[in-house]
């Protein structure tokens, strides 16, 4: 394994408390700008992650094989992911609903109301809302989370296919697939008549199985096995496409998503998955 650490906090103290934890002789390479990998690690260190914690640096230990060049298909949720916002309290926020759907978004994403259950109560609220409203939270709110460009490009540097597969809004997913000129966008669709939001969702509703059914369709129509997909998300909704593929990211994501995922960026930007895959 390698032990790959980063974040705009690491000074090269920290970096020499870090070696001597490992209680090694290798050196730390630099990969990127406040990115390091330490080579031939046999054990995960306790100490060291618990280090990493309290500096406010991410750390991960990164099997050997996996480099971005062995994958060829990346999954990834949108809202508080590839996105900075949640869009549903966004659109809420326009109606003075958000507090009370915020509540709701917060308690689905760490796993303690079921998705879909909770996605149409959310948007029964949003009855009577115009879709010039939703223009405007693209136009005023909607900004993509560091990095993204960056994870993007390296994505399609090395031939990876990518999909955002969201339990938010084609309205949203379908421009954020546009700005970051992804392949594919699956998201669920709100019913729209006479220019204002009826309250209702048109068709199956995106939830957690949705999205991993996504991924393995996707990746079975591409030829490639589990090993080769990534996945990345930040809430509850992502965990079975997580589990679905090779590695999960969590990214800034809750508690129970940081548990199950393969590593987690808890204070870098996407493009900290480069330096995780980067040798």
């Amino acid at each position: 394994m390698r032990l790959v650490v980063q974040g705009s906090a690491i000074s090269y103290s920290h970096l020499a408390h870090i070696h001597q934890l490992c209680g090694t002789s290798v050196q730390f390479v630099q990969t990127a700008q406040h990115a390091y990998y330490l080579a031939n690690q046999s054990n995960i260190q306790p100490a060291i992650q618990n280090f990493c914690a309290e500096q406010h640096i991410d750390c991960a230990y990164v099997q050997d094989t996996q480099t971005i060049k062995k994958f060829g298909l990346c999954v990834m949720d949108m809202d508080s992911t590839l996105i900075s916002i949640e869009c549903i309290d966004e659109i809420a926020d326009m109606v003075g609903l958000k507090p009370q759907v915020a509540a709701i978004t917060e308690r689905a994403m760490q796993g303690e109301l079921d998705f879909a259950q909770s996605l149409r109560e959310r948007v029964a609220l949003l009855k009577g809302l115009k879709e010039s409203d939703l223009m405007r939270v693209l136009n005023e709110r909607l900004t993509l989370n560091p990095g993204a460009i960056e994870w993007i490009e390296a994505c399609k540097k090395n031939s990876i296919t990518t999909l955002l597969v969201s339990g938010g809004f084609t309205f949203f997913a379908d421009r954020v697939k546009a700005m970051l000129g992804l392949d594919y966008a699956v998201s669920n669709t709100l019913e729209i008549v006479d220019g204002k939001l009826t309250g209702n969702i048109l068709g199956a509703i995106v939830d957690a199985q949705a999205k991993a059914d996504e991924l393995i369709k996707l990746r079975d129509s591409l030829g490639l096995t589990m090993q080769q997909t990534i996945a990345i998300g930040d809430g509850a909704n992502d965990l079975k496409m997580m589990t679905a593929a090779g590695i999960g990211i969590a990214y800034h994501a809750k508690p129970i998503v940081q548990a199950q995922a393969t590593y987690a960026l808890n204070y870098v930007g996407l493009d900290g998955a480069i330096n995780l895959l980067s040798l």
